[in-house]
């Protein structure tokens, strides 16, 4: 006779979400997202079924229909590569504008929607207020926002629709096979004018003060507390206790280091979270910045976290002499920091590096290992082969977490 188990994280009780938002505290909208995924979760026991483009556009002007003033036509409906995790759809939208009180045009668009459920849950609405706040302060280029589907009211699932941005994302002498920001070589002459752009739009975005900003998707946090790493911390160990098969000690090793060290933010910054080459696109022509992408993780916290991921070492690769390394393909690690403190008039600490690089590497053992599990578990992703990859290379990440978190304990 076989033992027949539940496993309570594919089949989740309203008792075991519950239990899971009491144990680890998280701000509201993080907390709405979090517990509306693992209620979908239990009442979508099917798997992912392939997404038509004809749903996507149904779907689509349902959404304007409830958003836009004045009669418009979608047109020109495509499949748009790249995303990541997400399913994107080019399509041009011809309007009378925001208000419906202009002169037909014609705007072309993106739509991004999840999956039934992506590698990352994220808020669309947390992304959408940073993103048009950012366009609204000039702190850094980015595509126009319009509209959001929080919780797939219009479409399967949740979606936002952004302005088509023109540009590429690496030069277009790279092979397409080579996974974009992995070692991204941008060449002597147009590493020279895009790294002091990529820069000072870093510097612009980390030195806006971000303590008094009153938008709907974040808890108000102060400088001076460490209560928004605490925050960051629980939300991940959420994440990894909905998602994780087998028990990893050292997850929860490292968890309880980073709460014992989690340092005083002495800054309130607007983090993107996946700062890094490949995340940018840009006019290969002109060699200028047009946009910043995949503003999902977004938060707002410690500068030093962005840092960290940007300096990498999978996002850099050695200059042509073979004897210097490059943050991010950008420019050397020390220039980098040493330009990035002129540019912000903050100080790099050390420390606090070392720090949100365990923290970093935490969350990513936790993505891989946790959600790209327990996805491909459930076969809950139009990007099985690239989730099951994620998943492959867990033990990789694991490792850079046990020597990261050694070299931290030194």
């Amino acid at each position: 006779m076989t033992l027949q188990t539940t496993d309570i994280r594919q089949n989740p009780t309203p008792d075991f979400i519950e239990q899971l938002r009491k144990r680890f505290p998280v701000e509201s909208e993080v907390d709405a997202v979090l517990t509306r995924k693992m209620q979908n979760r239990a009442a979508r026991q099917e798997p992912y079924t392939p997404v038509t483009l004809d749903q996507l556009v149904e779907g689509t002007r349902k959404l304007l229909n409830n958003n836009v003033k004045g009669d418009f036509s979608l047109q020109k409906p495509r499949w748009l590569s790249g995303g990541a995790s997400m399913l994107q759809m080019a399509f041009e939208l011809h309007w009378h504008g925001r208000n419906g009180d202009e002169e037909r045009q014609v705007t072309p668009m993106v739509l991004r929607m999840s999956p039934m459920e992506p590698v990352v849950e994220t808020s669309f609405l947390r992304e959408a207020e940073i993103v048009n706040l950012v366009k609204k302060e000039g702190l850094m280029p980015v595509p126009d926002c319009y509209w959001i589907d929080e919780t797939g009211e219009f479409l399967l699932y949740p979606a936002i629709v952004y302005g088509f941005v023109t540009g590429v994302a690496k030069p277009t002498a790279i092979p397409s096979t080579q996974v974009t920001g992995v070692g991204l070589n941008f060449g002597p002459e147009l590493r020279e004018k895009l790294a002091p752009q990529a820069l000072q739009q870093i510097a612009d975005l980390h030195r806006y003060d971000a303590s008094n900003i009153d938008i709907t998707g974040f808890d108000k946090i102060e400088a001076g507390s460490n209560a928004s790493v605490i925050r960051e911390i629980n939300w991940w160990q959420r994440v990894w206790e909905e998602d994780r098969g087998e028990e990893e000690p050292l997850i929860q090793v490292a968890a309880n280091w980073l709460k014992r060290h989690a340092p005083v933010v002495d800054h309130i910054s607007i983090l993107h979270n996946d700062l890094r080459s490949g995340n940018f696109l840009f006019d290969e022509d002109k060699a200028k910045i047009t946009a910043w992408l995949d503003w999902e993780l977004v938060s707002l916290g410690d500068r030093h976290q962005d840092l960290g991921w940007l300096l990498s070492y999978q996002f850099g690769h050695f200059a042509e002499c073979g004897e210097v390394y490059l943050a991010s393909g950008l420019m050397p690690t020390d220039e980098f920091l040493k330009a990035y403190e002129q540019a912000t008039g903050l100080p790099v600490d050390k420390n606090r590096l070392q720090y949100y690089n365990v923290l970093n590497t935490w969350k990513a053992a936790i993505i891989v290992m946790g959600t790209g599990y327990r996805v491909c578990k459930g076969s809950k992703s139009h990007q099985d082969v690239v989730v099951s990859w994620l998943s492959a290379i867990g033990y990789l990440v694991m490792e850079g977490l046990r020597n990261s978190l050694e070299e931290a304990m030194a």
